[in-house]
């Protein structure tokens, strides 16, 4: 199906529109002339915008594509992943952005040197930045690849166009160009997805009708309370082992902990949290919702000729593009929400990769770079990534099969840095040996279990090079982004056993299952290394969960569960942001010369430089 030219003016609209909100930002304020305004945006977000841009983050144009193709398939039990969202999001709130905030660092990763030393830094941003890079590519070159098979939209166009117009205004506008195009660009994703809701359902009877049709034909799920951890979606599996996945994204990625520590005061930062909940819960509805509109009206009108194999992706777009196809302009606007997806996932990588690359790797061995200097090279390095997203989109056109591994390795990194976060904040004995082991072991299980699990389920096949590859699910639920494609529709395989079984896990339990492993293993090197002392943990970097969790305990048995390190004013009240005491280079590293900082308790402890 072609494209007409109202189709053509949106979709031009929404790239026009989105480069004008980066030449604001860069010629309007402070014109990013400082490296906290260009990464951190001044620290002068409100709450609303900040979740706005939460969300779009990881609503990426897999998601669009994607969840309508699970329903679709699958029926509505993946709905009930809505139920983590609750932990997935408080926890956050009250746990992470309170000891991120208060600490105000500008990368993630410096806390890691807080809590441990540099080398656990190191190897914490070494790991954020393999796992950005290659997805980025990724996230841009899929959805291109199966909008062309589809439409006939020019491949290479819309990737180069869609990677140009991203880099450009991340470049110029910095973090604050990124928020507001990433509002702007969910606005977008809504119109489109509810557009494609309500012309589908009118043209099969109405919602009434699509749901009824759809129980008819067992797609509405009811509530399934099986403990297994191997069958791939039960309630247990979406309600709770989605909260580990939801604390990968919302708790410890610096794309989303950078936009935390952009609002203007750590109440903002809660309120983003709590304010992207409802937000979370209407994408989810609006995307099932999609999958049995597009059910339904293919049980009418057959999308595609019996026999024929497609994608689940490719369905997707099959079925827009036919129940829009007499509407001029809203075929258009679906493809602007579908690329809105992309611009807003690719921009938060290029600003949060600029961010810890500048913060991690540079800062430290240039201690005297200018403010200008340092500015100047974050824009490039900004730049840089921009250049790289395309370069891994083009390695992507070539990878054939090894496509769909590449977008598994997103999920895969993401319980490892979970857990090596949780590691360092809950448990205060760990030490920067237990932390670096225990990162590496996680690391190594994930791979493990992720890859064979993608072999085990393809039995061997290998799918032909450039063929589409379904994206069933969104960058919110990434650890296997595959699992849609490679589920057999056919007459299921005898249960599998030994190593069988165990890469038969449900892809909703790898990020619990990989940051339990860095955990334990942490723990059980720091025990046999040696703890480390009381007397060297900087108590801003640890949150005490279990004194919390267990305050009916005497105060004796609280402070032995914080393995002797004391918190003396850990519930006192925090200052407004107006009277807290700014780091001289604005960028947030915690105080080095032992002074205590206003509203922030003890003294700031020396970074531990113990030997790895």
């Amino acid at each position: 199906m072609e494209f007409s030219t109202a189709d053509y003016s949106i979709f031009v609209l929404l790239l026009v529109l989105s480069a004008a909100i980066g030449l604001f930002y860069a010629l309007s304020g402070g014109r990013q002339r400082t490296v906290q305004e260009f990464l951190l945006a001044n620290r002068s977000m409100s709450f609303l915008p900040v979740a706005l841009s939460l969300l779009a983050t990881f609503q990426s144009a897999v998601a669009i594509l994607g969840v309508p193709a699970e329903i679709y398939r699958f029926g509505t039990e993946y709905w009930f992943l809505g139920c983590s969202y609750f932990l997935g999001l408080l926890i956050p709130a009250h746990v992470f952005i309170p000891v991120f905030y208060r600490l105000q660092i500008t990368s993630t990763y410096e806390y890691l040197e807080l809590r441990f030393n540099k080398t656990v830094r190191i190897f914490g941003t070494i790991t954020f930045i393999f796992q950005m890079v290659i997805y980025m590519g990724v996230v841009l070159y899929a959805p291109a690849l199966a909008l062309n098979a589809v439409t006939g939209f020019d491949l290479w166009s819309a990737v180069l166009t869609i990677g140009l117009v991203c880099t450009l205004y991340t470049t110029l506008g910095g973090l604050k160009a990124v928020i507001w195009t990433d509002v702007f660009q969910t606005l977008v994703m809504f119109a489109g997805q509810l557009a494609v809701i309500v012309v589908g359902a009118r043209r099969v009877g109405g919602m009434a009708r699509v749901w009824h049709l759809a129980e008819q034909q067992g797609k509405i799920s009811g509530i399934d309370l099986d403990p297994d951890p191997y069958v791939r979606h039960t309630f247990w599996t979406l309600a709770f082992g989605g909260v580990f996945m939801m604390l990968s994204l919302y708790g410890v990625n610096q794309a989303q902990v950078q936009r935390y520590l952009s609002s203007r005061s750590e109440r903002q930062a809660v309120l983003s949290c709590y304010a992207v909940f409802p937000c979370q819960q209407i994408v989810l509805c609006l995307s099932c919702l999609t999958g049995l509109v597009m059910f339904v009206y293919d049980l009418e009108h057959p999308l595609v000729p019996s026999g024929t194999h497609i994608s689940s992706d490719q369905l997707v777009l099959y079925f827009v593009m036919d129940v829009l196809r007499d509407l001029p302009g809203l075929p258009g606007l679906f493809v602007a929400c579908l690329f809105s997806g992309s611009l807003s996932t690719i921009s938060s990588a290029f600003n949060s990769l600029a961010t810890v690359t500048m913060e991690d790797l540079v800062r430290p061995h240039c201690p005297g770079l200018s403010e200008s200097r340092a500015t100047l090279l974050s824009k490039l390095l900004a730049f840089g990534y921009g250049l790289l997203c395309l370069g891994m989109a083009y390695v992507s056109s070539m990878l054939g099969p090894v496509l769909q591994a590449a977008i598994s390795i997103f999920g895969m990194v993401g319980g490892p840095l979970l857990g090596l976060f949780c590691l360092g904040m809950f448990f205060p004995c760990a030490n920067s040996t237990g932390a670096v082991v225990g990162l590496l072991a996680g690391l190594a299980m994930a791979f493990w279990v992720g890859i064979g699990s993608l072999v085990a389920s393809t039995g061997g096949a290998t799918p032909p090079a450039n063929s589409t590859v379904s994206l069933p699910i969104n960058l919110t639920t990434p650890a296997v982004l595959t699992t849609t494609l490679l589920t057999p529709t056919t007459t299921p395989p005898p249960s599998p056993t030994g190593l069988q079984k165990f890469y038969s896990l449900s892809y909703m339990w790898y990020s619990a299952h990989n940051s339990t492993t860095v955990i334990a293993v942490g723990l059980l090197v720091s025990l046999l290394t040696g703890p480390t002392p009381p007397s060297a943990v900087d108590p801003r970097t640890i949150f005490p969960v279990l004194p919390r969790l267990l305050r009916c305990l005497p105060a004796r048995y609280r402070q032995r569960l914080c393995c002797g390190v004391r918190f003396p004013t850990q519930d006192a009240p925090h200052p407004s942001p107006t009277a807290e005491k700014r780091i001289p280079n604005g960028l947030g590293a915690a105080p080095r010369d032992g002074s205590e900082e206003q509203g922030y308790g003890p003294p700031a402890y020396a970074l531990q430089e113990t030997a790895f």
